[in-house]
């Protein structure tokens, strides 16, 4: 064997070592993957995902993908001569609008099954109707009336953890339903931090179109690598996070404060993000803690990664 030949098999050996006290940590503990933006939109980055939540299946992890599809319900909105519209980030949902996302949504959830199934995993595609797995309240935004869009008031795991336990892959479409059976579209961040709650899940990954956590996004040395959530709390009430990282580090924190044990934010773009996150000892993204595990040596609101 030629020794180039012999150093790069040595090189994929030496990374499967520095995955191995991960996977034996993780092993059997389920992790909450919430799956959209650019990652969901191009086919390679599609296929990224699913290969890595299809890889931590078969390495003991128990995962359950929560995804969006709100690019394709814009683009189906538009073929029906409709305009999207949005007020403060959320898409104003009417009868009409609501019937077209939960038809694609739909469609992309049963895309995802395939997807998985190809590389030998059993998945099965449900929406939050299924098993009164996301029950909702009608969503307001700043006041204002924006149609059939939901609050997730109570979650019922039985039907993922029935899935888990019956060595299943669930994927969730972010849909539930009211008190009186009407049909809502739910924000996917806020469904997937909902179900990591409700399952206990030791992990959240929001995979999403920026590399991770700024103190100040137009400075890049300022990237955080780790923070505990009451650092995030008070970045926010500081002023430092705004538009669409507030709403989602917001999740991320309630979601460590109500028993997930660390959430993770990804840049979806990055092929096999995921992996290198949990995997390698340097990681990729920024992660939230719970205050219980301070960081070691950490300056102020989090600590910054040295580039």
């Amino acid at each position: 064997m030629e020794k180039p030949e012999m150093e790069q098999i040595m090189k994929k050996a030496e990374v499967l070592i520095e995955a191995l006290p991960y996977i034996q940590k993780f092993n059997r503990k389920i992790i909450v993957v919430k799956y959209g933006g650019s990652a969901m939109s191009n086919e390679d980055l599609q296929r990224s995902v699913i290969q890595d939540v299809t890889l931590l299946k078969l390495v003991g992890f128990k995962p359950i993908i929560v995804h969006g599809g709100g690019k394709a319900i814009s683009n189906w909105v538009g073929k029906v001569g409709k305009e999207a519209k949005f007020i403060n980030g959320l898409r104003v949902t009417d009868e009409e609008t609501m019937e077209i996302a939960e038809m694609v949504l739909g469609r992309v959830n049963k895309n995802l099954v395939s997807m998985v199934q190809q590389l030998g995993v059993l998945a099965a595609g449900i929406s939050g109707k299924d098993g009164a797995l996301l029950q909702v309240e009608k969503k307001y935004s700043a006041g204002q009336d924006i149609g059939f869009v939901g609050d997730v008031t109570k979650v019922n795991p039985k039907i993922l953890l029935d899935l888990i336990d019956n060595d299943y892959l669930p994927i969730v479409s972010p849909v539930g339903m009211d008190e009186n059976g009407d049909t809502y579209n739910i924000n996917a961040d806020d469904a997937a931090c909902a179900v990591a709650k409700a399952v206990g899940a030791d992990k959240l990954v929001f995979l999403t179109d920026v590399e991770g956590l700024y103190r100040d996004f137009d400075d890049k040395e300022s990237f955080i690598s780790r923070i505990t959530a009451s650092e995030a709390d008070e970045l926010i009430s500081e002023g430092y996070i705004g538009g669409g990282m507030l709403p989602k580090l917001a999740n991320c924190t309630s979601a460590v404060k109500n028993g997930v044990h660390k959430v993770h934010i990804l840049d979806g773009r990055i092929p096999h993000c995921l992996l290198l996150e949990i995997f390698t000892d340097n990681g990729v993204g920024t992660a939230i803690v719970s205050d219980d595990e301070p960081l070691p040596g950490a300056p102020g609101k989090g600590e910054t990664k040295q580039n």
